[in-house]
């Protein structure tokens, strides 16, 4: 009985850790990354100043990402 607490309880902290590190993964992912100039521009995109904020572009979609 012991054995299968113990058992229980490191199964339960590797799932534990398993779901944070898959958290962590996908919310890297999921920030929208930087693109340059060149990328805005080329893809249709408008390059626009917000004031300190610095440079964004602005995707045709409506999306927007910083400018590196």
């Amino acid at each position: 009985m012991r054995m299968r607490r113990i058992l229980g309880l490191a199964l339960a902290a590797a799932t534990l850790g398993l779901v944070s590190a898959v958290g962590a993964a996908g919310v890297g992912a999921a920030s929208s990354p930087n693109i340059t100039r060149d990328d805005c521009t080329a893809v249709g995109g408008q390059v626009v100043a917000r004031p300190y904020a610095g440079y964004v572009c602005t995707l045709p979609d409506g999306t927007t990402q910083a400018i590196t």
